[in-house]
């Protein structure tokens, strides 16, 4: 069966997506910190005598928060100074109505204090930059966790752009390759979630937007296991995003009988005072699940694995890295399974949402 017209309409819909992503993330972010910040940065002797006490709260909040800057390692010189490397990240404030843009490298983690068109700006040690002078500043930088997400998108938009050339160009026969290994899976979502969950005659409309969050959520799972990842799907202002809209195409698809059991439910008239703000609290409440069961369950593994990594320097002793990395290994391959099983849920929950919006009412409903 030809799936074309359903692998271009989502890599449509990822590609409006991520432009939307661009502009909310950066706005909504919980917690933006700098890839290190100034206390962090200070050159640090290896000299055992002046060691400082490890401290794997810094490690792990620094590794889940987003940043200014894509941090790689740290680098010793001969002389036993630390240096962080990093790949900057275009940084764009919009102050006094004028647009200065530079590199996140001006600010030199947070020591320097760069110069853009007769205006000083700073970077405080949790990442936010502002005005020397106290002006109003506005933050639409290219962070950490949005250029993770553009990231994501091009990969997404190459791969499912060549699954459909594929079957653009196979007439009689099965694509073969990466097209053959994603079939499964495209019609996993479609006949064991949207099928079932919203209805035979109703299932085409949403698949475009189920397979974007199947596959956006999936291959950001899984890029944030890498060891330099981005933790994009454990930021809530991305999982918020993402349910704001299965909460905006669940409302805008319910019919009347969806609306008509919020506002008119059959329940005793002296019941509607109570039983008509508890349906209301309903439609937040189910993007409020959303957010917060893909956002904790992400961030949650990585607070996990850097945990088990980190007893190695609590207890400075080789003998806990083979217990600690067997530890770490298992996780690792739970985190694999939780990857596509959290992008499972979501779908699976948002299918079913928009279902009971979009459901006909049978005919013995009140009987």
């Amino acid at each position: 069966m030809r799936h074309c017209f359903v692998v271009r309409g989502f890599s449509l819909c990822l590609t409006i997506l991520g432009l939307w992503l661009l502009s909310a993330a950066p706005r909504l972010a919980w917690a933006s910190t700098p890839s290190a910040s100034p206390k962090d940065n200070e050159q640090v002797s290896v000299d055992s005598s002046a060691e400082e006490a490890f401290d794997p709260s810094k490690v792990i909040l620094h590794h889940i928060a987003d940043a200014h800057d894509w941090h790689l390692y740290d680098h010793t010189d001969a002389e036993g100074v630390v240096h962080p490397v990093s790949i900057p990240l275009p940084i764009l404030l919009w102050c006094q109505g004028t647009l200065h843009a530079m590199m996140s490298s001006a600010f030199d983690h947070g020591h320097a204090r760069p110069v853009s068109k007769g205006l000083t700006f700073q970077m405080d040690e949790h990442g936010h930059i502002s005005e020397a002078s106290g002006l109003r500043v506005l933050d639409f930088s290219i962070t950490k966790n949005v250029a993770s997400m553009l990231l994501s998108v091009v990969l997404l938009v190459w791969i499912f752009g060549s699954v459909a050339r594929s079957y653009a160009r196979s007439e009689q026969r099965l694509p073969g390759g990466l097209a053959r290994f994603l079939e499964p899976i495209i019609l996993f979502v479609r006949d064991d979630i949207a099928r079932p969950n919203i209805g035979e005659h109703r299932y085409q409309r949403y698949m475009p937007y189920l397979l974007t969050a199947f596959f956006f959520i999936w291959i950001n799972n899984l890029l944030g296991l890498l060891p330099t990842g981005a933790n994009l799907t454990g930021n809530i202002a991305v999982s918020l995003v993402l349910a704001v809209f299965t909460m905006v195409i669940t409302n805008w698809s319910g019919n009347k009988h969806y609306w008509g059991h919020i506002f008119k439910p059959h329940v005793p008239l002296w019941l509607y005072p109570i039983m008509v703000p508890v349906e209301l609290v309903g439609i937040i409440s189910k993007p409020i699940a959303l957010t917060i069961r893909l956002f904790a369950n992400i961030t949650a593994g990585h607070i996990i694995i850097l945990s088990l990594i980190s007893l190695i320097f609590i207890f400075k002793s080789m003998a806990m890295a083979p217990v600690s990395l067997a530890f770490v290994l298992f996780m690792e391959c739970l985190e694999m399974l939780v990857a596509v099983l959290q992008a499972y849920v979501f779908t699976l929950l948002s299918a079913l949402f928009i279902g009971l919006a979009t459901a006909e009412p049978e005919a013995n409903d009140h009987h």
